[in-house]
Formats: C-alpha cells, sequence, structure tokens
C-alpha cells in the first residue's frame, strides 16, 4: 500500500479528530450567560462577557449560569408576630448571580442556592415580622419591612461568600390560619365597636356642652327679658296708679261711690247670707234716697 492510499485512508479519520477537537477547545458564552472553566472539577477560570472562548479540550468543561434576575418562589411558611399572630406568609424573591467563581465554590447550582437563600430570608421574616403587630404587618409600612429584610438577607449573603445578590422580597400574600381567622375576625369587631363608643361618648360630651351652653344663654336671655318685663310693668303700675290717684283725687265721693259698688259686687251674691244692721255704713248707698 502506497502512501497516497494511507493518506486517502486516514483523511476522514483525521478530519473527525479535527472536528471533535475543535468542537471541545472552542465554546461561545452568550449575552444571557456566564460560565466557569473547571478541571477535574477545580475552578480555573470564569467568564463574564460574551463572545467566543477557548480551552483545553478534553481536560477542562464549561459550566454555564444565567446572569438574568432569578426567581425564587418558596412555599407558604407560618410566621409568629410581635402580638402572638400567626400568619402563614406567602413570599418570593429576585436574586441574581454576580461572581460566577463564588458561585461555584458555595453553591454550584442554583437549586442549592436557592434552598440557601429560603433558609436566610425565612430566617429574616421570622425575626423582623417577631418585632411587630399584625396592624403594622398588613398596613402600608410592610413595604419599608420588606426593605429591611432584603437589606440584612443581602448582608448575611455576603458574609457567606456565594456569589449572589438578593435585589427583592416580596410577599404575595400573608393569610391567618383558618383557625384563627374566626376569632381573629371576632376581635376585629370588638375593636370596632370600641372606637365607635369611643366616638359616640365624645360625641355625647360634646352635645351635653353645647346644650349647657344653649340652656345659659336662654336662662340669661329669660332673666334679662323677665327684668325688663319688671321694670317696665312696674313703671306702667305707678303711672297707673299716678293717674287714678290723680283723676279720683279731683272728685273723692265719686271715688267713695266706685269702692262700694265694687265691693258690694264682690261681697254680695246669691249664695251668701249677710246679717246687717239697718244703719250700718256698708248699706250707705243702697238706703232708699
Amino acid at each position: 500500500m502506497n502512501m497516497k492510499s494511507i493518506l486517502t485512508t486516514l483523511a476522514p479519520l483525521l478530519l473527525v479528530g479535527v472536528i471533535l477537537v475543535g468542537s471541545d477547545t472552542f465554546f461561545i458564552v452568550n449575552e444571557n450567560e456566564q460560565a466557569v472553566i473547571t478541571q477535574f472539577g477545580r475552578f480555573v477560570r470564569k467568564i463574564q462577557e460574551p463572545g467566543l472562548n477557548v480551552k483545553t479540550p478534553f481536560l477542562q468543561s464549561v459550566v454555564y449560569y444565567d446572569n438574568r434576575l432569578l426567581d425564587h418562589d418558596v412555599q407558604p411558611q407560618e410566621v409568629v408576630t410581635k402580638d402572638k399572630r400567626t400568619l402563614v406568609v406567602d413570599n418570593f424573591s429576585k436574586w441574581k448571580i454576580v461572581d460566577p467563581e463564588k458561585f461555584y465554590k458555595r453553591a454550584k447550582t442554583e437549586r442549592v442556592a436557592e434552598e440557601r437563600l429560603r433558609d436566610i430570608i425565612y430566617s429574616e421574616l421570622r425575626q423582623d415580622f417577631g418585632a411587630h403587630d399584625l396592624s403594622e404587618i398588613i398596613s402600608a409600612r410592610r413595604v419599608e419591612l420588606m426593605r429591611l429584610v432584603t437589606e440584612r438577607s443581602n448582608a448575611k449573603v455576603r458574609e457567606l461568600e456565594m456569589g449572589v445578590e438578593i435585589v427583592d422580597v416580596r410577599i404575595k400574600r400573608a393569610d391567618l390560619p383558618p383557625s384563627n381567622q374566626l376569632s381573629v375576625f371576632d376581635r376585629m369587631r370588638s375593636e370596632r365597636k370600641r372606637i365607635a363608643r369611643q366616638f359616640r361618648s365624645k360625641g355625647d360630651e360634646k352635645a351635653q356642652i353645647i346644650r349647657a351652653a344653649a340652656d345659659k344663654k336662654r336662662d340669661i336671655l329669660l332673666a334679662k327679658a323677665y327684668k325688663a318685663e319688671q321694670n317696665i310693668r312696674g313703671k306702667g303700675d305707678a303711672e297707673s296708679i299716678r293717674i287714678t290717684a290723680e283723676a279720683f283725687g279731683k272728685n273723692p265721693k265719686f271715688f267713695e261711690f266706685l269702692r262700694s259698688l265694687e265691693a258690694y259686687r264682690n261681697a254680695i251674691t246669691e249664695q251668701d247670707t249677710m246679717v246687717l244692721t239697718h244703719n250700718s255704713p256698708f248699706l250707705k248707698y243702697l238706703k232708699e234716697p
């Protein structure tokens, strides 16, 4: 067999070998990816820029990680508030891999990282909710509480040097356990009734003050009116007496006659019996002239 026939026979094998070596030497990192190069399971280098890269064929391997925001949705868990209320909290978090080298050395896979993040975030939620009452947690202050949970969780993740960053922690819903809902609702109704009674009591107090002020003004006005009435009446009576005295003073006998008639009208009735002598002064104007 000559050299030419040997080369003809080996050419396809050489081509296949070149293709195999080339495919295991060159690799592409996409824009939404980052990668680490390992050799026999040990970290060699990291790649965080997209493009074409090379590695030692057959000896080194490539591990790809996502460089976008990742979602971590956990199962609802129970936490206890400061006022001893139990809440079933359903939360989720947004996180990303910022250092693939540390991530590979500490976690290696996203599943392992999410389990550690779940424990860290749940620990911070229990601590944070345990320091606040239920009314604070379900109010608008919850946004501030979740911001603090995110900051403290990030601080713990940095201490572990996992190469990840927690971008946000949010609560999808926080429900009361079915066994506690009725008692909490009853307590809320009682609290609302107490507040209503308090408002009614304040309203009654203000109403009493207003009524008392109105009654005082009315009494003052009536007293002034009565005083003015008595003054006017007294002046009228005095003027009447003066006019009467002046009128009768001009004719005393006529005044005596009128007074006697008034006495007759008041003293003599059909049902009364009077015994008088014939020369009684009372009968002066009843005798025949």
